[in-house]
């Protein structure tokens, strides 16, 4: 197996194309704004496709216990639901030790989605964002070629009214929401993510996050034997071909194969990996057979309220996930006007972790 490429090097090459501001409605060359150097940018230029690295799970030299997060002096901790969610609070993410990081991970695992308030991080750089990223694994950079400047491992997740009226993704749908795992036609699929708010609208702009292994677990068992061992595949034509603009590509589109149902490394524990956005079809099975199959695990999924947790953005907030035992959605039920200054404004930080695979 190759191994992974590094970020400095993905900044390297990205560095030799010209980067250009994406479009916007509001014209930031005369307007100051706190987080300017956050804005989408895109570098035209196509690369090689990824290649697949082994990967070992920093979750895996976490003390079980978690001792060095959960009771770091000041910290308070609160399960959400049962089955997805805790909110710590009393501790600022930029000051994690190394050990705190590999804890933190660790419960990412267990518990899908940790939700942080009052935090610092937006403000301390990109490079240091960075580099926290970097702890969890290889940081990855999308195809579609969406980063800021120079930091093609940082996504900006931004709307307002020009970026928001032209969202394909959602124009022949009755609602925003779109369930989805971060990029699941990778060969690496991702692993402890970092998400947070730079400026929100007034409401809406809300976050969906599921358990997938709270679905899987809630399935009767002869089903669950059923569908484990099986493979589908997951394509990322469909997210490239609502772009536009095809130049803008980072690299051609791929699509891979990945069993429907998946261990985690650390874990053990098993988790529904399909959804509707990038799986196409259970491989050997024939198409209705499929359909029917994979239909019945979304609606499983999606309508499941035992597992599922809805986080609003406020500043300072920050969310770290698990991609590989959850599932989420944005809402993009906010209103933007012509000549607003409404704007959704995120970033996420994705590190890739292993290949997706399952075992008994």
């Amino acid at each position: 197996m190759a191994p992974p490429i590094a970020a400095g090097d993905e900044h390297d090459r990205n560095s030799n194309h010209q980067q250009l501001r994406s479009e916007t409605s509001i014209d930031y060359d005369k307007v100051t704004y706190k987080y300017a150097q956050y804005l989408p940018y895109y570098t035209p230029g196509l690369q090689p496709p990824l290649e697949e690295f082994s990967h070992a799970d920093v979750g895996l030299r976490a003390d079980p216990e978690k001792k060095n997060l959960l009771q770091a002096p000041g910290v308070t901790v609160h399960e959400i639901t049962p089955n997805i969610g805790t909110e710590l609070r009393g501790i600022q993410l930029s000051q994690l030790t190394s050990a705190q990081k590999d804890e933190l991970a660790l419960l990412a695992a267990e518990r899908g989605v940790v939700v942080f308030h009052d935090q610092d991080f937006a403000d301390i750089g990109p490079e240091r964002q960075r580099e926290f990223g970097r702890h969890f694994g290889p940081l990855h950079v999308h195809q579609m070629g969406g980063h800021i400047k120079d930091y093609p491992e940082i996504l900006p997740v931004y709307r307002d009214f020009v970026s928001n009226a032209v969202d394909n993704e959602i124009s022949n749908n009755v609602s925003s929401v779109k369930w989805h795992s971060d990029m699941s036609y990778e060969i690496n699929g991702m692993g402890t993510t970092i998400f947070f708010v730079l400026e929100g609208p007034p409401s809406g702009g809300d976050t969906l996050y599921l358990s997938t292994t709270a679905a899987y677990e809630h399935l009767y068992e002869d089903f669950r034997r059923r569908i484990s061992g099986l493979y589908a595949t997951h394509s990322g034509f469909s997210q490239a071909a609502v772009h536009q603009h095809r130049e803008r590509y980072i690299r051609e589109p791929v699509e891979t194969v990945h069993p429907v149902v998946r261990t985690h490394p650390v874990t053990k524990t098993k988790s529904l990996y399909v959804n509707p956005l990038y799986t196409r079809k259970i491989v050997g099975w024939k198409e209705e057979e499929s359909n029917a199959i994979l239909n019945f695990l979304y609606d499983h999924i999606e309508k499941g309220q035992d597992w599922h947790i809805r986080i609003h953005w406020t500043p300072g907030t920050v969310v770290v996930y698990d991609n590989r035992v959850t599932q989420h959605s944005a809402l993009r039920d906010f209103k933007v006007r012509e000549g607003s200054d409404t704007r959704r404004h995120m970033v996420r930080i994705t590190p890739q972790a292993e290949r997706p695979y399952y075992e008994e």
